[in-house]
């Protein structure tokens, strides 16, 4: 599924392109599913020019499930009929087969689908860095998942609870029963009830792109906690006693090999909202600009 232009979800054709070759440091892999992610969006429309260029035409997809084929020289981590997960930052995951950087990739986990699977390198990372290297949560600290219906923001709850936090979460309709199944202590449905809380929280994980502001999050945190933001960044006035932290999730497979044992040991469960064939990926899009998904979506070729 590629893009010879940027602009609206029309762009995405489907399109018979040669099988790639792993180069040395490299595997081929059989897509079994990729994901899609809010940044896909972004990158089709040209919106993430400015931080992440690409060279037209452009295959779609960003993470993989998917088993070894072969490999290329040098490779000794992974070998053909190996079940594997990864993050590809040189995309071209919404393909049938696609080539990866060994380094990039992790072993699969063996307790759900391997279609599903691919559902956990980019929102799995982004909601590991958001709750442990940003916001730092401990057992007993209280937290704000604000967009806890998406991909990340289930990730995030999970996570959050497993360090031990109580778990605040907004939610709509469509995501509240889900949400707190994964295991949110209070839920605060964001269509009908103002955002309040009665104690403040030690941090703010911001999942959402639009709707909500520094002036709305700030007094909902204790001072000397913190504003994580894994969409847009906050501005906070001079001599806040709060720190807005925004960030861009990178790669790490430490993290992602981590994120496979809570998934293996049941800690983690993955909140797949639907499976859709590749070439569904244009009304894929156009769902999503339109807030009609939730959790996670995988792509099956």
């Amino acid at each position: 599924m590629r893009i010879h232009s940027h602009g609206d979800p029309s762009v995405i054709r489907a399109e018979d392109v040669p099988r790639p070759a792993p180069g040395p440091g490299e595997v081929l892999i059989r897509v079994a599913a990729t994901s899609f992610n809010p940044s896909d969006a972004g990158l089709r429309a040209g919106l993430l020019r400015s931080v992440f260029a690409i060279d037209l035409p452009w295959t779609l997809g960003g993470e993989v499930a998917g088993t070894v084929v072969s490999t290329g020289a040098g490779v000794s981590a992974f070998a053909a009929g190996d079940a594997v997960i990864g993050r590809v930052d040189t995309g071209g995951t919404a393909a049938e087969y696609v080539t990866a950087a060994a380094s990039t990739l992790v072993a699969a986990p063996t307790t759900v689908p391997l279609a599903h699977a691919a559902a956990v390198p980019i929102a799995g990372l982004t909601a590991w860095q958001a709750v442990f290297d940003h916001a730092r949560l401990t057992p007993g600290r209280r937290v704000l998942v604000n967009g806890a219906g998406g991909g990340v923001g289930g990730f995030a709850v999970q996570l959050a609870r497993h360090a031990g936090a109580h778990v605040i979460a907004t939610a709509g309709p469509r995501s509240a029963a889900t949400v707190r199944r994964l295991g949110a202590d209070e839920l605060i449905d964001y269509t009908t009830t103002p955002l309040a809380l009665t104690e403040p929280v030690d941090a703010v994980l911001n999942l959402v792109a639009t709707g909500s502001s520094a002036a709305t999050l700030l007094p909902l945190i204790r001072p000397g906690g913190v504003l994580v933001s894994a969409t847009v960044p906050f501005e906070t006035p001079p001599g806040s006693p709060v720190p807005a932290v925004h960030f861009v999730a990178r790669n790490d497979t430490a993290q992602l090999a981590a994120l496979v044992k809570l998934i293996d040991a049941g800690t983690v469960q993955l909140d797949i909202s639907a499976t859709r064939p590749l070439t569904d990926l244009p009304a894929v899009h156009r769902d999503a600009e339109a807030g009609r998904t939730r959790g996670k979506i995988v792509l099956v070729p």
